[in-house]
């Protein structure tokens, strides 16, 4: 009988946290915990949260899943953690947490980041230095926004992490990060990936930030083991290893097994992600495009959109629809909704490059104002944004054979098929649909098996352990596409017109 090796899972996310039982051995996943985050919103683009929800979350999960996978805590070899990026945790002397953690999501910061911006030398300035353009959500004017808006706050940092890199420093009490992750902040350099150390200095001159920053390790390097009162608090192994964790996109590319060219993850959450692997830092000349690292070693060249299911969902609760029925009406309006576009820009919007966007309703009349024609509007409003930047992945020279679908959206087999025909590309979901959690888990066995020596290569481990939905494939339907380009080039208008 061969040996479970076992790990741990966790994403911690804008929502929640999410926890699975990895066995690494057969592949298999044999148990899930979930637990829900809420959010400190302000008017003014503010989108916070108190990082002690995280923990709290954090131990809950891994009870839960534990529990669910009928599995003793002291059985798990290692723990993965994927957390949501460009997050802002500030640490005084202690390890203490300073202020509520600034999210990816918040705009607070926008006025800050122009202002970075045009002292690098606008979005070609940020290109050469850095190789990714610094956007508002990004950790670096979160920063300067801090010492300017609380100077006291500021006096006292000790330690900047992100969002994984906190919930490792708890779990170890070592403050490292990643390169994917550390790709998101505004101050790395994803070509040499290094810490760009000037740019802080000019933010303050001090030395206070670069001193502040935590060690940079390899993808395939553990941050050690946990923590004896914390391994104890959450009922796990204390000789657990701790693996270098990453951002939720760089996980999920591990989850969906997309850490070779040629595959396309595209993750319908709160927000909306398009990823590819490269194994060159090729960066695009299009500001949109992100050329992160990976968390795998290489490159994960990525667009995102800030509205999704944050959309969609937003139309289901003002119809008072769940799911179903949501659907349901999505697939009894036709394609292009009767001519009722929505622009679904309700968070400012990254792609396109509109931040100071709001959404917005075209092409009403009285003939074609029906719940089921706004639903559908929603839902191909949002995919007509992944479309925009998976044609600038496209222009950037990455090729798709297959898109792999992951997210909360992926579940909805009406919006995979609209996915296939905007796309004009098949797609298919893997088995599990937490992605981030399932790469987390599959890195920790990643970071375990070169501390045993490299019994398991990451594509090993991807092909044992990445499973496809064979079910859920689906084929673009060619009259279909060729009326989704007609609906696309009407949204491409409406989108000028802005």
């Amino acid at each position: 009988m061969t040996t479970r090796q076992l790990f741990l899972g966790i994403d911690c996310g804008t929502q929640g946290t999410k926890a699975i039982i990895l066995d690494a051995t057969s592949g298999q996943v044999l148990g899930q915990g979930a637990a829900a985050h809420t959010m400190i919103s302000g008017a003014n683009g503010r989108r916070e949260q108190d990082t002690h929800q995280w923990l709290e979350a954090f131990a809950l999960v891994t009870r839960r899943a534990l529990l669910a996978a009928n599995v003793d805590g002291q059985a798990i070899l290692g723990i993965g953690v994927s957390g949501q990026q460009h997050g802002l945790v500030l640490l005084d002397e202690q390890g203490q947490v300073l202020r509520p953690a600034k999210l990816w999501c918040d705009t607070e910061t926008t006025a800050e980041n122009d202002r970075l911006l045009t002292y690098l030398g606008g979005e070609k300035g940020s290109l050469e230095r850095l190789g990714v353009v610094i956007a508002p959500g990004y950790t670096v004017s979160k920063l300067l926004w801090t010492k300017e808006q609380h100077p006291a706050v500021f006096s006292r940092i000790a330690k900047i992490l992100l969002p994984h890199d906190y919930l490792n420093f708890w779990l170890t009490g070592r403050s490292c990060s990643e390169y994917g992750d550390a790709s998101g902040t505004g101050y790395f350099n994803v070509r040499t990936r290094q810490w760009d150390l000037q740019l802080l200095r000019d933010i303050d001159a001090s030395g206070r930030l670069q001193a502040a920053l935590p060690e940079l390790i390899d993808a395939h390097q553990a941050v050690g083991t946990i923590l004896p009162a914390i391994a104890e608090h959450l009922g796990l192994n204390p000789n657990a290893l701790v693996s270098s964790g990453g951002g939720d996109n760089m996980m999920g590319a591990i989850g969906t097994g997309n850490i070779q060219p040629g595959a396309i993850t595209m993750s319908l959450g709160s927000s909306g992600t398009v990823y590819a692997y490269a194994e060159a830092p090729k960066v695009s000349p299009d500001a949109s495009v992100a050329t992160f690292c990976s968390s795998s070693g290489g490159w994960l060249p990525l667009i995102c959109t800030m509205n999704l299911t944050n959309a969609t969902g937003a139309i289901r609760e003002l119809f008072d629809l769940d799911l179903d029925a949501f659907n349901a009406l999505v697939a009894q309006a036709p394609i292009g909704a009767e001519g009722v576009s929505m622009l679904p820009f309700l968070n400012g919007e990254r792609v396109p490059p509109l931040p100071h966007a709001t959404g917005s309703l075209h092409g009403l009349t009285i003939d074609n104002l029906t719940r089921a024609n706004l639903c559908r509007a929603a839902v191909e409003g949002t995919t007509f944004g992944l479309r925009f930047g998976l044609d600038l992945l496209r222009q950037n020279g990455l090729q798709s054979r297959s898109i792999c679908l992951i997210g909360g959206g992926s579940k909805s087999a009406v919006w995979r098929q609209i996915v296939a025909d905007i796309m004009n590309t098949p797609v298919i979901c893997t088995e599990q649909s937490e992605a981030a959690a399932l790469g987390a888990a599959i890195q920790a066995a990643w970071c375990k098996s070169w501390s045993n020596g490299h019994e398991d290569t990451l594509a090993d481990l991807c092909q044992r352990c990445v499973k496809l939905d064979l079910n859920s494939e689906t084929l673009p339907v060619a009259a279909n596409v060729a009326t989704f380009q007609q609906a696309y080039e009407r949204y491409r208008l409406h989108v000028a017109t802005l």
